[in-house]
This record gives C-alpha cells, structure tokens and sequence, in this order.
C-alpha cells in the first residue's frame, strides 16, 4: 500500500445541516454536487473531505452505525499563527460547532484546541512553533 490517504469520510446524521457548517460556516470549497446526491465532496489540498450519511456508511462497511462517546479518531489543521488557532476555534463555533477546548499552550511546544462539528467528530486546531 502505498502511504497516501486520498479520501477521509465523515458519517454524518444531517447531510444538509453538515453541507452548511463545512461549505457556508467554515468556507471549505465544495465540488459540484446533484441537489439530491447523498455525498458531498470538498477539496482538501491534495484529498477530499466527504460527508455520507452515517447509517448508509456503516451499512457500506457492514458494521453497526452505533455513535460512541469517542469514536478514537481526530482530525487536524494546523495554522500558521497563535492567533489563527483562535481564529478558526471561532470560526467552527459561530458556524454551529462546539468548542470541546479551548486554545492553550500545549506540552509540545505548540498551541491548540479542539471543536466539534455538528456530528461531533472533533477537529483539532494546532500552531506549531517548529
């Protein structure tokens, strides 16, 4: 296997309500898409984001579509400043996300925090000094 990962996909509860926190809320450029299509794509800089919704997905996978108090995965996006850390944490939340913590020094040397979108699945914000 080669190591690229070309795809994340994020199962979704309201494909509709999850369209807009990414495409209108945080501004992520969405490909084109048929009104009533079950998938969204959005370019990532190399990769694609999609939102599928979470019970088609799992069915996909052939596992149980059951939602976890931490499903073990985190995704990051890291800035070039302390105060874009701050900025994006502020973004997701007037977009309709929840701030799960807050920007702070983190014990790698950087600064960071955490939101998750409106399915939670919790995105990380980091600046890294190095």
């Amino acid at each position: 296997m080669e190591p690229r990962i070309s795809i994340v996909t994020l199962g979704v509860a309201d494909l509709d309500e999850s369209i807009r926190f990414y495409r209108d809320g945080l501004s992520l450029p969405m490909d084109d898409r048929e009104p009533d299509a079950e998938i969204a794509f959005f370019e990532m800089s190399g990769m694609k984001l999609s939102l599928y919704p979470r019970e088609l997905l799992a069915e996909d996978a052939t596992v149980s579509p059951g939602v976890g108090e931490f499903d073990g995965i985190t995704l990051a996006h890291n800035v070039e400043s302390k105060d874009a850390v701050d900025d994006v944490l502020g973004e997701a939340v007037s977009a309709g996300g929840e701030l799960v913590k807050p920007a702070q020094e983190a014990d790698w040397g950087g600064y960071s925090g955490y939101f998750a979108d409106p399915n939670g699945h919790l995105w990380e914000v980091a600046w890294n000094p190095y």
